[in-house]
C-alpha cells in the first residue's frame, strides 16, 4: 500500500511529466518541424545576412509558432484524451480553442488590453533594462556584439529608416513567437494540468534559461561571466509578471505589446551603440523621455497598479505556502519546487532546438 506522502509526491511528479510528455515535448517537436520552413526556404529566395532575410525569417517563425501551439493541443487532445481525462476532468472548450481565445480582443476590453501592455512595458520592462545598462555600461556593448553579427539581425547595422521598419516587424514577430510558447503554452496550459503558480515558475524559469543561453555564445568569453546570469535574472522576473497577467486575465495581447515595445527600444539602444552614439546620449534621447512617460503613467494609474500588484503578490505567495487542499507537507513542497526546476530545465533543453 502506498503511503499518503509517497502518493502525493507521485501525483506531483505525474501531473507535471504528463504535461511535458503529452503536450510540451510533442509540441516542441512539431514546432521544430514547422520552423524548418523558414530555416530552409528563406535562404532559397533571400541572401542570408540581408535585411529582408531577417524580416522573412522572424515573420515566418511567428506564423509557425502561432499555428503550431493550437495544432499540437488539438493533436494531443485527439491522441491522449483518455490518459489526460484523469488529470483535467472537465473543459468547457477544446485546448486549442482555449489557447486561441488568449488572442481575443473585444469592444469592451481592447482599451484595457492596450493599457496593460503599455503599463507592463513602462513600469516593468523599461526600468529593468535601463537599470541594467545604467549600472553596468559594458552590458550594452555585450548585447550589441552578441546580436549584431547574426545573419538574421543585420538590420542593426542598417541606416535608420531601414532599421526602423525592420525592427518593428522583427520584434513584433519575436514577441509573438516567444509569448505564444512561454505564456500561451507553458503558463496557461500548464495551469490546467497542475497548480497555477507552478506553471508560472516553470514558464518563467524556461524564459530565463532561454536568455541565459547567451552564455554559449563565443562572444561571452570576452566579457564577465555574470552577464548571462544578469540576463537570466531580468527575464525570469519579467516572466513571472507576464505569467501572472496571463493567469489573471487570460490575455496574450498585452504581454505581446509589452514584449515587442521593450525589444524595439532595446534594439534602438543597440543600433545607437553600433553607430557610435555615446551612452549618455542614448539615455538622454531614449531612456529619459520614456522614463518620464512611465512615471506619469504610474501616477495616472496608481490605484489600478496598486490593486494589481497586491493581487499578484498574493498569487505569487501561493507557491511557497503549503497546499492544505491536498494535505501537503513541507517535504512535499520542497519536492514540488525541485520537480518544477527539473521540468523547466528539461523544457529549456527541448527548446534549444526551436531557437537555433
Amino acid at each position: 500500500m502506498v503511503r499518503p506522502m509517497q502518493k502525493r509526491k507521485k501525483q506531483i511528479f505525474l501531473d507535471r511529466f504528463r504535461f511535458f510528455s503529452y503536450e510540451v515535448a510533442l509540441g516542441f517537436i512539431l514546432i521544430f518541424i514547422l520552423l524548418l520552413l523558414p530555416a530552409f526556404v528563406v535562404p532559397l529566395f533571400v541572401e542570408p545576412g540581408s535585411v529582408l532575410y531577417g524580416i522573412l525569417f522572424y515573420s515566418l517563425r511567428a506564423i509557425m509558432s502561432f499555428i503550431g501551439v493550437p495544432l499540437i493541443l488539438y493533436l494531443s487532445n485527439l491522441l491522449f484524451l483518455d490518459k489526460k481525462s484523469n488529470v483535467i476532468i472537465e473543459e468547457d472548450v477544446s485546448p486549442a480553442i482555449g489557447h486561441l481565445r488568449l488572442y481575443k480582443i473585444t469592444k469592451n476590453n481592447y482599451q484595457y488590453q492596450i493599457l496593460y501592455g503599455f503599463l507592463i512595458f513602462f513600469l516593468v520592462f523599461l526600468p529593468i533594462d535601463f537599470l541594467g545598462y545604467f549600472l553596468i555600461p559594458e552590458f550594452l556593448e555585450y548585447q550589441s556584439f552578441a546580436l549584431a553579427f547574426k545573419s538574421t539581425d543585420s538590420y542593426l547595422l542598417a541606416d535608420y529608416s531601414i532599421f526602423l521598419i525592420s525592427v518593428i516587424i522583427i520584434q513584433v514577430s519575436v514577441a509573438i513567437s516567444e509569448e505564444t510558447i512561454a505564456r500561451g503554452l507553458l503558463t496557461k496550459r500548464g495551469s490546467e494540468h497542475f497548480s497555477r503558480m507552478s506553471a508560472v515558475m516553470i514558464s518563467s524559469l524556461y524564459f530565463g534559461l532561454g536568455h541565459f543561453a547567451y552564455f554559449l555564445d563565443p562572444i561571452s568569453r570576452s566579457y564577465s561571466l555574470w552577464f548571462p546570469f544578469i540576463m537570466f535574472l531580468q527575464t525570469f522576473i519579467v516572466g513571472i509578471i507576464l505569467s501572472l497577467l496571463i493567469i489573471r486575465r487570460k490575455w496574450l495581447i498585452p504581454v505581446i505589446i509589452a514584449h515587442a515595445l521593450n525589444n524595439i527600444v532595446s534594439a534602438h539602444a543597440v543600433w545607437s551603440f553600433l553607430k557610435g552614439v555615446d551612452f549618455i546620449e542614448v539615455v538622454l534621447q531614449l531612456y529619459l523621455p520614456l522614463t518620464i512617460i512611465g512615471l506619469l503613467m504610474l501616477f495616472w494609474q496608481f490605484s489600478r497598479i496598486k490593486d494589481g500588484l497586491l493581487i499578484g503578490l498574493n498569487i505569487f505567495k501561493e507557491y511557497f505556502e503549503i497546499d492544505d487542499t491536498i494535505e501537503e507537507t513541507n517535504a512535499d513542497k520542497v519536492f514540488r519546487v525541485f520537480i518544477d526546476i527539473v521540468l523547466a530545465f528539461l523544457i529549456f533543453l527541448m527548446g534549444i532546438m526551436i531557437v537555433i
